[in-house]
């Protein structure tokens, strides 16, 4: 029987773990790859659903880059095998190979940017308030993804400002006070005052200084813990706005 080709081997074991391995008759390794790989999309999927948006983001996110060494790795390992049982024959030319684990760069990509996109969006008081202060000015308030009291004040605290398309331009947003459980922020309607400075001590100019003129919405933030779906708690939290007020 014609030993198969290892470059022929690799394409198939980038395809589905194991599947390099099955081609040059390793069975119970590629059977056993075959079923890793299926527990690692499973795992990847269970960490990324309980928390990706958490302060332990980092942990789905290593996760996939680990799966990702994995599947280069069983490639890797499946073409070496493949060219040791050919070791009278021509070697692989280098380049083919070489190409088709760079088709591994794809996934790692967008793995690498796109987790980023639902990743860490409740991991600190900061990345929720910066949620809501977007959803609040684009007028996108869902009083299912906020709690209502929050949705109510959010509603009053606007309809001070007017209803101009630049209402929201001299409103600044900042934490007053942030512990490891609890935070607060306050929303304020600013102005800009010129205040004479200097470059270096020397050379006179002037800048615009942001000045706090009345308290518009104040909210507060809680870190609650977060469990693994079906049970599991590893110390990480989600930061979520649990009330709110305005004048």
């Amino acid at each position: 029987m014609t030993a198969p080709d290892a470059g022929s081997v690799l394409r198939r074991a980038l395809v589905a773990w194991g599947l390099g391995h099955l081609a040059i008759g390793r069975r119970t390794t590629g059977r056993a790859l075959l079923v890793a790989e299926i527990v690692g999309v499973l795992l990847v999927a269970w960490l990324t659903a309980g928390l990706a948006d958490t302060s332990a983001h980092l942990v789905p996110y290593l996760a996939g880059i680990g799966f990702l060494v994995a599947w280069a790795w069983q490639a890797v390992a499946a073409y070496h095998a493949a060219q040791g049982l050919q070791p009278g024959r021509p070697p692989t030319p280098e380049r083919s190979p070489a190409t088709a684990i760079g088709w591994l760069s794809l996934p790692l990509l967008a793995w690498a940017a796109g987790f980023w996109v639902v990743a860490a969006g409740a991991a600190t008081p900061a990345a929720t308030l910066d949620r809501f202060v977007t959803a609040w000015t684009a007028g996108d308030l869902d009083a299912g993804a906020w709690p209502a009291d929050v949705v109510a004040a959010a509603t009053a605290a606007e309809a001070l400002l007017g209803s101009g398309p630049d209402r929201f331009r001299d409103v600044r947003f900042a934490l007053d006070a942030v512990g490891s459980a609890r935070a607060v922020a306050v929303g304020e309607a600013i102005h800009y005052e010129r205040r004479p400075s200097s470059l270096f001590g020397i050379f006179p100019g002037t800048e615009l200084v942001p000045v706090a003129d009345e308290r518009v919405l104040s909210l507060e933030l809680e870190a609650r813990p977060v469990e693994l779906p079906g049970g599991g708690d590893i110390g990480a939290v989600r930061w979520e706005l649990v009330d709110a007020s305005s004048p």
